[in-house]
């Protein structure tokens, strides 16, 4: 009698599988969450001023950016996708900001905000619309995108920077100024990485996405519409990246056609080390800036610690591929629960 309900269980199964696997992807951000204090503890040890008000400061400001793009990386990583864009759409915002300020200093600052998130929206739509619509891997289209987002910069700059004297002061102080010793920058990713979080949870949509990353055949099954989703995700990465790039703009001022260059790899990183599953389908944005912030404060705490600058890079690689290895051991064992808890039934 039961046979012929397989399509529609499905999604139970599924669910089931997403569950299991955000209590163990829970423990991980736990284990993340005591490795940075670990870390911070033992650079304290060595030398108390890596904890000083200034160092604290920087810090933060330090993973401020790569914070806002892992979030919305984290959004795009759960449906089994991936972005590899966000650093020239960040590049693309953060010049723009420069551009329209200098042509009209006196634009209300959360105007500038809304149009570089804006900007960064239409992007991220252009990356959702070949992928969804085409059915292009998001690898694929990313890297393309991630060029030629960069080429419409560097044609835009055309070798050329706009300076921080060209800026508004207003919105210069904006990156470094502070609300209790708390940078405003760092206020605003724990905004974005509150929403995004409070969405993907509560939210039907936000739960859609999990569901396509377990298991695409069985979310089409259960008439989720992937593709509106899908590209939903993508245009939610590019108005994070394109939020990243008017912050970017407000903290170093000078800005050329090669702001946040390379910045897509750390991102991933984050997201990796942050206990989003790279196959899709558990993990979240919570955990994915936690990876920002761990892989911020291992580049400042490793020359503290006289760590020579090749080891540096190791051992975040070295950390991306334990995060890997986790992330297969973790997939396997939640497999392995849900198969046993279906052969009870």
């Amino acid at each position: 009698m039961t046979v012929t309900a397989t399509p529609p269980a499905a999604p139970a199964e599924a669910t089931r599988g997403t569950r299991l696997a955000r209590r163990a992807f829970l423990a991980r951000e736990l284990g993340i969450g005591l490795a940075l204090i670990l870390l911070v503890a033992v650079t304290y040890a060595v030398n108390p001023r890596f904890l000083s008000a200034q160092n604290v400061k920087d810090l933060l400001l330090g993973s401020t950016i790569l914070a806002i793009l892992a979030v919305g990386q984290a959004v795009v990583v759960v449906t089994r996708n991936v972005d590899l864009s966000v650093g020239s759409v960040l590049g693309l915002s953060a010049f723009a900001t420069g551009t329209v300020f200098v042509a009209s200093p006196g634009l209300p600052i959360p105007l500038m905000l809304l149009i570089g998130t804006a900007l960064g929206a239409v992007l991220g739509a252009v990356n959702g619309g070949l992928i969804a619509a085409a059915r292009v891997p998001a690898l694929v289209v990313t890297l393309g995108t991630l060029y030629m987002f960069r080429g419409l910069d560097y044609m835009w700059a055309t070798g050329k920077q706009v300076n921080a004297a060209d800026m508004p002061a207003a919105f210069l102080r904006m990156g470094t100024a502070t609300v209790l010793g708390v940078p405003v920058l760092a206020l605003f990713a724990v905004a974005v990485l509150v929403a995004v979080g409070y969405y993907l949870r509560h939210y039907r949509g936000g739960r859609e996405l999990y569901a396509i990353g377990s298991d695409p055949a069985a979310a089409r099954l259960s008439g989720i519409p992937s593709g509106r989703r899908v590209c939903f995700a993508f245009v939610a990465s590019g108005a994070l990246a394109g939020l990243a790039g008017v912050l970017h703009a407000a903290r170093f001022g000078t800005i050329d056609a090669n702001a946040g260059q390379g910045i897509e790899l750390n991102v991933v990183a984050a997201v990796v080390v942050g206990g989003v599953a790279i196959f899709g389908g558990s993990g979240s944005v919570y955990g994915a800036a936690l990876g920002a912030v761990l892989l911020t404060t291992i580049r400042a705490a490793l020359p503290v610690l006289g760590v020579n600058p090749f080891w540096q890079d190791a051992a975040v690689g070295a950390l991306i591929l334990a995060a890997i290895g986790l992330d297969r051991a973790l997939s396997a064992r939640v497999g392995r629960s849900l198969r046993e808890r279906t052969a009870h039934v």
